[in-house]
């Protein structure tokens, strides 16, 4: 969302550098709505001068016993009319603020300039594939092989884009899940906080999913509740309609929650395995800053999410995305994408992202110093990192000839197992 005067005095502007992001921005529409407005409120200002004039005359002609029945019925009529141009520009208002909610934000100045994500650009890599003297398997084939993956039985359970982990599977989804925490507690200096799964529909709008994004979520049936499409919702809205102490700042906090998407705009891709679900879980990073602190915390979040990928031993490159890749939320936007060796690519497993005041206009969430001026925070986001993605990136990375997968030092204390190996389906 937009402070909704630099919105109205620079709308030009802000069409021209929303067009670098594929957005077309009707100008006219909001222009419209905007001189209708300040029309009414014109209006509105010039009948209570009026108002005040006739009333102060009324005043003297009743000192002076004159009958004033028709000037008082006259001023009424104008308190009617006034009542009524108020009502109005607040309607208008009102259509403004609701156009204004669907319109993306300002992409950052250091933001490459492009259409799609083949315009994004590299800015690192970490590490080097592994070779492998054997065809590497994609985790589908790999997972349910080991006995530790089943897609048959989720979709008897639940349906498509589901999946079910067996033994060592899920305890390496568990592992990988208490792992992230514990590194970003205990050294990168998050506190951990554990949010509702289920949120409302101002919780949706402060963050940015809604009203646009609705078919991208599940609703729950007779209610305000929707499942969280992630915890970036729930923890970004624990401050809605907060002032926070500016010196407390920046707050760092990540949170472990299941995630839902209806993946609505998906349109066929990565349809098998356990890349794009309906179901997944994630391990989130989220900052409140004060606007100067914004990018330096953005650079630091990014690097606390590619840690994780550094310990674990797999290879990886950071991508800047360009303006036509950007989220609807975000002013920037790191991608970290891992090296899956079984389908011979690199995907993406987080977005580290500054959305600036953006979400924070939308959830009213200030920071002030002690007597000074409140002001909106800026509010930053990243996976640190999607679990199911890493539990596909270590299958695949970690595959040996034989079928079996070793299990990275890093993770042995919490499965206390050093290698998955086949053990047929349970029956």
């Amino acid at each position: 969302m937009y402070d909704l005067s630099f919105f109205r005095t620079n709308l030009d502007a802000i069409a021209a550098r929303l067009a670098d992001r594929g957005f077309v921005l009707n100008v006219e529409e909001f222009r419209e709505l905007d001189n209708r407005r300040r029309a009414a409120l014109t209006e509105a200002e010039r009948l209570k001068a009026q108002r005040n004039a006739e009333s102060a005359e009324i005043a003297k002609l009743r000192k002076q016993g004159v009958d004033t029945t028709e000037r008082q019925q006259a001023v009424r009529a104008i308190g009617e009319r006034i009542s009524e141009l108020d009502a109005e520009a607040a309607k208008l208002d009102e259509e403004f603020r609701q156009a204004l909610a669907s319109v993306p934000n300002l992409p950052h100045e250091s933001v490459p300039t492009g259409r799609s994500e083949k315009d994004n650009v590299e800015v690192r890599r970490w590490g080097q594939p592994r070779p492998m003297n054997f065809q590497p398997k994609a985790h589908w084939d790999l997972g349910p092989e080991l006995g530790v993956l089943d897609f048959e039985r989720a979709a008897k359970i639940t349906g498509a884009r589901f999946a079910v982990y067996w033994d060592l599977g899920a305890k390496l989804e568990r592992a990988l899940t208490n792992f992230m925490l514990d590194v970003h507690t205990r050294e990168h200096g998050y506190t951990e906080v554990l949010p509702p799964f289920m949120i409302n529909s101002a919780s949706l709008f402060g963050t940015g999913q809604l009203p646009k994004f609705a078919a991208d979520l599940f609703k729950v049936e007779s209610s305000d509740f929707w499942l969280a499409p992630t915890a970036e919702v729930p923890v970004t809205n624990l401050f809605r309609d907060e002032t926070l102490d500016a010196d407390r700042l920046p707050i760092r906090l990540c949170a472990y929650t299941p995630c839902f998407r209806s993946e609505a705009g998906s349109y066929g891709r990565d349809v098998r395995g356990i890349i794009r679900q309906h179901q997944f879980q994630k391990v989130e990073l989220v900052k409140f800053t004060r606007p100067e602190q914004s990018y330096d915390e953005l650079e630091s979040l990014t690097r606390d999410a590619e840690d994780i990928l550094q310990r674990l031993g797999l290879p990886y490159r950071t991508v800047v995305l360009s303006t036509g890749d950007l989220g609807f939320s975000s002013a920037k936007t790191y991608d970290i994408e891992v090296w899956l060796p079984g389908l011979n690519e690199f995907k993406e497993i987080s977005s580290c992202s500054n959305f600036e005041a953006f979400q924070a206009r939308r959830a009213s969430i200030r920071c002030k110093a002690g007597k000074g001026k409140a002001e909106y925070v800026h509010t930053l986001n990243g996976s640190g990192l999607a679990v199911g993605r890493t539990w596909v990136a270590v299958i695949e990375n970690y595959q040996q000839a034989d079928g079996s997968v070793l299990i990275p030092e890093a993770l042995r204390p919490y499965l206390n197992a050093e290698c998955i190996t086949r053990r047929g389906e349970f029956r």
